[in-house]
């Protein structure tokens, strides 16, 4: 997929509607700080247009970002150690759980777990949540470039073992920095 333009459409919080867009919605979840907006931002070949932050818990809303004017990117907010209140996360999981089941655009769920260490109880509760939403997630493992390569295999093997993926998941080692990952990524959007 060739992208030829990009750009933030619309930003929802916790007390907006979902919007009923007629695009093809390919959305990504996980940890806070794990990478999702970098992924966004590298998928894209932009260098800021999804806002990155060394602090956990930058994203707060469901961002949807229209490419090509053919489909839609949605950046959900990270869950598990975000820097804000256990309330603002559940109310922050109630706005994922009704994305989830009211997008009636909705194609595909990206999973992203951290490639150094195991999935952790969160990334779990994740997985199996986006399951029993119907949906089967790609699971894309970032920082790759952060692992020697004889450690590849095995991390992956790890998440997809401690998630209780079935065989022929995908599970993707991706890198913002070198952008592996990017094109096997991509493939996924075409329409």
């Amino acid at each position: 997929m060739v992208i030829k333009s990009a750009e933030l459409e619309t930003v929802i919080g916790i007390t907006s509607a979902i919007p009923q867009n007629d695009k093809p919605e390919f959305a990504f979840a996980g940890k806070s700080n794990v990478g999702k907006s970098s992924l966004i931002n590298a998928l894209l070949n932009r260098k800021a247009l999804a806002r990155t932050s060394s602090k956990p818990g930058k994203t707060r809303t469901i961002n949807f970002y229209n490419i090509n004017n053919e489909l839609y990117l949605v950046d959900l907010p990270g869950y598990g150690f975000a820097q804000v209140s256990k309330t603002e996360q559940a109310a922050w999981g109630r706005m994922i759980d009704k994305y989830l089941e009211r997008s009636g655009q909705l194609r595909q769920v990206f999973l992203l777990i951290d490639i150094r260490h195991a999935p952790g109880e969160n990334d779990v509760e994740m997985y199996n949540w986006i399951v029993e939403k119907g949906f089967q997630p790609v699971i894309i493992a970032t920082k790759s470039d952060k692992i020697k390569r004889s450690q590849l295999a095995k991390q992956l093997r790890l998440i997809r073992d401690t998630l209780g993926a079935p065989a022929g998941t995908p599970v993707i080692p991706f890198s913002a920095e070198n952008k592996s990952g990017r094109e096997e990524i991509l493939r996924f959007f075409e329409l």
